[in-house]
């Protein structure tokens, strides 16, 4: 597997924040993948997909949003939005000399790169939106409000794993204990006590409980179309999400007939994009844009 080096970088308004860089290997020199992760979620969801990209010649950046992992948490929880976001991945592709990149973003990261293309469309070459949009479903929605930002108490990693496990079940019925356990290696951390605690700021979901996050709003749609008509863009969607059912897909199609699509079979909210059916429509669109 391929090897990254930790990046610390600081923000506009002085957090320190983090990114894993995967490095390209080998091949000719193509625009970069900037990856970005899901609301309580952070960059180890991508320590398979972003090997998988390097191996096909492109650098990946997979980023650790504000509040998440070994990002630092921010005093006002006000700033816990996608606009916030967007700047901190704006800065970070600067300090980097990034100037063109393909986004994934998944759920959460699909709205952060909609707010990048909003704000400096120039910086995105192609997107892949996983399992998000302008229009999202109030059932996804709210399941997720049922469990973000709540406290969480476990003993030792299996209580953890059977957290994940009861959190995450009805959007992947066919996982395995060993699956679940992975994921639970990648949401929780042991604390400088050695207790497990999950990696993230609690104050994250805010937005989310009180309603701040719409499932459609004039500026989602604003952001969405500037992204969709002017970028190649692919969305990928769980046949069984709960967050982009068939509503919002038909929605989405219906703003951005050029749009690309590739289903999942079997999975909800929101594919890990290393399933074969996502594997394939990733491999096709990334060949497409140099």
């Amino acid at each position: 597997m391929t090897t990254f080096t930790d990046i610390s970088f600081t923000s506009t308004d002085g957090l320190q924040l983090y990114a894993r860089d995967y490095p390209s290997q080998g091949g000719q020199a193509k625009c970069a993948v900037i990856c970005i992760h899901g609301l309580t979620r952070n960059s180890g969801d991508f320590e398979e997909l972003a090997p998988w990209i390097a191996e096909q010649g492109r650098r990946v950046i997979a980023v650790d949003v504000r509040g998440r992992g070994r990002s630092q948490h921010d005093a006002d929880p006000e700033h816990y939005n996608t606009v916030t976001y967007a700047n901190d991945v704006i800065k970070l592709a600067r300090d980097l000399g990034i100037g063109r990149a393909v986004f994934i973003g998944t759920s959460m990261g699909g709205l952060i790169t909609m707010t990048v293309a909003a704000r400096k469309l120039n910086l995105i070459a192609a997107a892949v939106l996983n399992d998000v949009g302008p229009a999202l479903s109030p059932k996804g929605l709210g399941r997720i409000a049922g469990f973000a930002g709540k406290a969480v108490e476990v003993n030792d990693w299996e209580e953890a794993t059977l957290y994940i496990r009861q959190v995450n079940l009805s959007a992947f019925p066919q996982n395995s204990m060993e699956e679940w356990a992975k994921w639970a290696r990648r949401a929780f951390g042991e604390t400088i006590n050695g207790k497990l605690a999950l990696q993230y700021d609690p104050n994250i979901a805010r937005p989310l409980q009180t309603g701040q996050l719409k499932s459609k709003s004039w500026v989602a749609n604003f952001a969405f179309r500037r992204l969709a008509r002017n970028r190649p863009t692919l969305l990928i969607r769980g046949d069984l999400s709960d967050l982009v059912e068939p509503e919002q897909l038909a929605y989405m199609q219906d703003l951005a007939p050029n749009m690309q699509y590739a289903e999942v079979n079997g999975v909800g909210h929101a594919p890990m994009l290393m399933e074969a059916q996502a594997q394939k429509a990733i491999r096709e669109f990334l060949a497409t844009v140099d």
